[in-house]
């Protein structure tokens, strides 16, 4: 099978994504390949004729399929410059496609589905026009360009792809009411490796809570810091964003006990988890599936996240609290940070609902079933 990929500028999720899923594919004895292209070696200008054009890479993607003999093309992200023509390349080689869907990038020109703070899906079916109404891109042009491509080949990508996959059953249904064919659509949780999992959870010697996430306004990460704040529990920021500057404020003015890490590498994440007592996920749009809470609960540390999206599903609703209240959040910190022993059962708790629900040996039975029914 061959994988395809469009590398962020700013890399993340879905990279990791595509690197664990290689991993499940060689264990599995699956012949495969790799075609990646980075939006970071691209110019702003190639980018936006790309993106208009529906891909720029499409020969090189046929002559993969056919080089490798591949019966699935699988993508990730797409965007700008795999695009619909790449995946429509590869069906035309012989390949099934299956899109991997992390986000709502068919339909919103900044794929998160959020705006002002909140969740957004102005955006849906080929009606793109509220992107550019509302300059969600912070550029014009790039609006313009987005709207009009997201919305001229879509009917191209439903028309191309066999299988479509989102990582929570969250996903499955809020891409469907977006405009994915529903009957084409399914979910495939996320998984992560045999030694990610901790032996148990040692939540009750941390000594501060944690935020990893990229610092903007839709990740609520002042409401953490507010709620560290009247909790009187240390909190480390680990990551970077435009919100950087405005969270640093906030933590002076109310005299939080919070630490600006700036972005961390995935060996230095997995150090700051094994000294946390929580991690905080106190978002204010509908994630699909983060990584990061996957993570947390794989090394036995307590998730507190906000009750949207594919959270609740991942960590169990009853651990979920209300949006923009850092009362209640604060308040479960205290509980937490009162009782060691508490932290290390939540945490003991969320380890073997990861490793039951998580599994690599899950993901690739799931994965090849996908594969199997559309049609490889």
């Amino acid at each position: 099978m061959l994988l395809l990929h469009n590398r962020y500028r700013v890399e993340g999720g879905e990279e990791r994504s595509v690197e664990l899923q290689r991993r499940a594919l060689a264990r599995a004895g699956v012949e495969h390949r790799l075609l990646e292209r980075r939006s970071a070696d691209t110019g702003r200008g190639a980018a936006a004729r790309a993106m208009l054009r529906g891909g720029s890479h499409e020969a090189e993607v046929a002559a993969a399929v056919r080089g490798l003999g591949a019966e699935v093309a699988h993508a990730h992200n797409m965007q700008p410059l795999i695009g619909p023509r790449g995946l429509a390349a590869a069906k035309e080689a012989g390949a099934r496609v299956v899109l991997h869907l992390h986000n709502a990038r068919l339909f919103c020109a900044i794929g998160v589905a959020a705006r002002d703070g909140g969740p957004c899906f102005r955006c849906h079916g080929r009606n793109t026009l509220p992107g550019l109404v509302l300059n969600c891109r912070g550029s014009l042009p790039e609006a313009a360009i987005y709207a009009a491509a997201l919305a001229r080949r879509q009917p191209e990508v439903f028309e191309t792809v066999d299988r479509f996959v989102a990582p929570s059953r969250y996903a499955v249904g809020q891409l469907a009411l977006l405009g994915v064919p529903a009957e084409r659509l399914e979910c495939l949780e996320h998984y992560l490796p045999a030694e990610a999992f901790a032996e148990r959870s040692r939540a009750a010697d941390g000594s501060y809570a944690l935020v990893a996430s990229r610092l903007s306004v839709e990740k609520g990460i002042d409401v953490a810091i507010e709620a560290a704040a009247r909790a009187r529990v240390p909190l480390k920021v680990a990551g970077d964003g435009p919100a950087a500057e405005e969270l640093a404020g906030l933590a002076r003015r109310i005299d939080a006990p919070v630490e600006l890490l700036g972005r961390v590498g995935r060996a230095e994440l997995a150090g700051l988890l094994a000294g946390a007592g929580a991690l905080l996920m106190p978002s204010r749009y509908h994630e699909f599936s983060p990584y990061s809470a996957l993570e947390a609960m794989a090394a036995g540390v307590p998730v507190l996240a906000t009750r949207m999206g594919g959270l609740p599903e991942l960590i169990g609703a009853e651990r979920c609290l209300p949006l923009n209240d850092p009362d209640a959040l604060a308040e479960r910190l205290r509980e937490l940070w009162g009782d060691p022993e508490r932290r290390a059962g939540e945490g003991d708790a969320l380890l073997a609902r990861a490793r039951e629900r998580h599994s690599e040996e899950r993901y690739t039975r799931e994965l090849l079933a996908v594969y199997e029914r559309a049609g490889a």
